[in-house]
């Protein structure tokens, strides 16, 4: 398995780790290997610790009130998995996350970052900015399950890919992981994405996308 610099977490960026080893061991952590495809955390469970994706990829996944599978995304080693629930008061995680391949997880109790918090002000910063950036994140996701048309969600998930102009751009989901993404039907979301390829608002080569028109994504959205 290849090795990931923990430097390289949102959550760890500015913490001073000259000997990652010692590091570790100081930090009373536990840290376990999944093979692909195993549900490594269930919605629901009791969120004690914080959970660092060490290596490997996962994906989260929510299941709603009617039944339904609700995509919401793919996390790529080094990140942490719902880092705010650490903290919540109702610190049950909201979301399934099942392994894409073989993966790592490094489990760190709740005294532990209260201590690292505490003693490294600096990690405390990068923790908060992280939670911060996620609410957003999840603010995006609610607007997008707000959207009633499926061509209208696909045009939202796209124009949030067009950043400094930039008209391609790759998705590194496939149909069916798109439709889990969306909550929609496959053959659905296959039928939607052939009529804006057919009128000309986009373009797909395989995971490539390309913006062709942007004001028609733009009328999608109403």
């Amino acid at each position: 398995m290849k090795k990931v610099d923990l430097a390289d977490c949102p959550v760890c960026s500015k913490l001073e780790i000259d000997d990652e080893g010692a590091f570790l061991d100081d930090l009373k952590c536990s840290i376990k290997v999944y093979p692909k495809n195993e549900l490594i955390i269930r919605q629901g469970d009791l969120c004690d610790a914080l959970y660092l994706l060490t290596n490997g990829s996962v994906k989260t996944e929510m299941i709603t009130e009617n039944g339904n599978v609700l995509g919401i995304e793919i996390i790529k080693a080094p990140r942490p998995l719902a880092p705010a629930f650490v903290f919540s008061e109702n610190n049950r995680l909201p979301v399934d996350v099942t392994a894409l391949e073989e993966v790592e997880i490094m489990k760190i109790p709740k005294a532990e970052i209260m201590r690292l918090m505490t003693t490294n002000p600096d990690f405390m910063s990068s923790f908060m900015t992280h939670n911060a950036n996620r609410t957003q994140f999840l603010i995006n996701r609610l607007q997008l399950l707000s959207i009633k048309t499926i061509k209208g969600k696909v045009a939202h998930f796209l124009l949030e890919q067009v950043i400094d102009s930039k008209k391609s751009f790759s998705i590194n989901r496939n149909q069916t992981e798109l439709a889990d993404f969306f909550g929609v039907a496959r053959p659905s979301l296959a039928r939607s994405l052939s009529e804006m390829v057919g009128d000309n608002i986009i373009a797909i080569n395989k995971k490539e996308y390309t913006v062709l028109n942007s004001k028609g994504l733009r009328e999608l959205l109403v």
